[in-house]
């Protein structure tokens, strides 16, 4: 069989491995790190039908959810583009990972996915929507969210409806499973876990599969959470927050009727997976990342300020006098400096990628200089020049937390 995956990201990047080991041809197309670089809000279905000729199924994983994305191009748009495309070039199965809620959901992320999926029923190919719940595994975003919450000292409960979370093997799994149904095939299937259950509870779940032992929760009042989602701060957006409190399960007998098997428990599933010490760190670290950028920005921010507001000018430009720069020309190098640090601040507040590693850069030029012309500086008891270690350590720890934008 060879099968096109559009979309290889968490879910489509288990698929793909799941494909391949059972002998499948498969096609990854996606924004990065996929067979074919394609872009599913730009590309119309002639694209499409050109790239799916000789394909025997379309399975599209693609999908978005944070602040600003573009729900319409990707979900509906696209994805109407993609099928439209996979009709044309003769494809006889498509299989579309939808979001359990899509059918009556309010939120633009729903609508844009209920789209999708009403324009595929009406097709002329074998076609099934599957619409998970909470997604569990190594790699996903919600797992890596929810992992970092519950490693913190006290475990936010952040409320909402139930969730019935499914591991990924068992969603993989239903996928394969759907691929090999003989044909016509016309289904709806809600891809649930068998236990409905708080998003405490998974948390709970998580940090005892990291081993970090028993830990109380603290409510988070709903007006944080609503402002952290309008400020845009985090990976919380306002279609999340609202499908956090309208809940997200479904009865699962529908789900091992259509497909032959019962999910398994995800703690079930995690004990079969341990967690490494990658995981643990993994997840300490997430929440720190957003307090370690503050400080490093901070840091920028104060060697660009102190020098303009605080420090007297010719205290600023003595040193450079053994460069030869004097007068008009030191007073211009230290703005220029100063303005530097305050742009690396902004890069690093603003979250523009590498902007910790261009800070590495001008500190190492800084060092470079001033360890020649005033190496006594390194014998300095507050540490002028040593204290640049510290920081460099900070700024790649920050760069390597970086993730990899969708």
């Amino acid at each position: 069989m060879r099968v096109m995956i559009v979309g290889g990201g968490f879910i489509g990047g288990h698929l793909a491995g799941r494909l391949r080991a059972e002998g499948c041809a498969v096609t990854v197309a996606g924004r990065r790190s996929a067979d074919i670089a394609c872009d599913l809000a730009r590309d119309d279905a002639t694209v499409w039908t050109e790239r799916l000729c000789g394909h025997d199924a379309l399975v599209n994983c693609a999908g978005v959810l944070a602040a600003g994305a573009d729900y319409d191009g990707v979900h509906a748009r696209g994805a109407i583009a993609l099928f439209d495309g996979a009709a044309r070039a003769g494809v006889a199965r498509v299989v579309q990972i939808s979001a359990l809620g899509a059918s009556e959901g309010t939120t633009a992320y729903h609508r844009s996915k209920r789209a999708a999926d009403e324009h595929l029923t009406k097709l002329d190919l074998g076609w099934a929507i599957v619409r998970p719940s909470l997604v569990v595994g190594r790699g996903g975003g919600s797992t890596a969210l929810f992992s970092a919450l519950a490693a913190l000292p006290l475990m936010p409960d952040i409320g909402g409806g139930m969730v019935q979370p499914i591991a990924i093997a068992d969603l993989v799994d239903a996928i394969w499973r759907l691929l090999q149904r003989p044909l016509p095939m016309s289904l709806v299937v809600d891809a649930v876990g068998p236990q409905p259950m708080r998003i405490l509870d998974l948390m709970a779940i998580l940090r005892h599969w990291l081993g970090l032992g028993v830990a109380s929760s603290l409510p988070v009042p709903r007006w944080m959470l609503r402002a952290v989602a309008s400020l845009g701060i985090g990976p919380v957006t306002r279609d999340s927050l609202t499908m956090l409190e309208a809940g997200n399960a479904a009865p699962v007998e529908p789900f091992v009727t259509a497909l032959g098997f019962l999910p398994q428990p995800v703690a079930q599933f995690l004990a079969a997976h341990p967690a490494t010490h990658g995981d643990v760190l993994a997840a300490r670290l997430v929440p720190m990342e957003p307090a370690l950028r503050g400080l490093l920005a901070a840091v920028w921010l104060a060697g660009g300020l102190v020098p303009l507001l605080l420090t007297p000018m010719g205290r600023n430009t003595h040193l450079l006098a053994r460069l030869g720069l004097t007068g008009e020309a030191a007073i211009g190098t230290v703005w220029a400096g100063s303005l530097a640090d305050m742009t690396v601040a902004l890069a690093l507040i603003l979250r523009c990628r590498g902007a910790a590693l261009v800070g590495v850069a001008l500190m190492v030029a800084y060092s470079l200089i001033l360890a020649a012309i005033a190496p006594e500086l390194w014998g300095d008891p507050f540490g002028a020049l040593v204290k640049n270690l510290a920081v460099l350590g900070l700024s790649l720890a920050i760069n390597a937390m970086e993730k990899l934008r969708a």
